[in-house]
């Protein structure tokens, strides 16, 4: 589970994110991607629209998005901001596809620690 630390709380963030943010389109998410000059952890908020599925699709497709999230954070550089859009098809993606679809789009964000 993603610490308080590691999340974007409000919307003018999400906002900022989606207009102002690197934009990495995968099949089954959208992921927004900014660096803020700061040294504060790693933050992520997650879109997951009800054109996903019912709410038991939708949150399930949330949970999975937090877990690579967390499997994430080592990997990335301080201050990095994250917003990923589920896209329709997020909730037919097997685990493995999302898995590898994420880690490919956060690879922007990565630093070698």
């Amino acid at each position: 589970m993603l610490a308080r630390a590691n999340r974007l709380v409000t919307a003018d963030d999400y906002r900022r994110l989606v207009r102002r943010g690197r934009r990495i389109t995968t099949e089954h998410a959208v992921v927004y991607l900014a660096r803020a000059d700061s040294t504060s952890a790693p933050r992520f908020g997650f879109i997951v629209a009800k054109t996903v599925g019912v709410a038991v699709k939708r949150n399930l497709v949330r949970r999975r998005l937090k877990a690579l999230s967390f499997e994430a954070l080592d990997r990335l550089a301080p201050g990095t901001e994250i917003v990923i859009r589920a896209l329709p098809g997020a909730a037919q993606a097997s685990w493995a596809n999302l898995r590898s679809e994420i880690s490919e789009a956060l690879g922007g964000g990565e630093t070698h620690r």
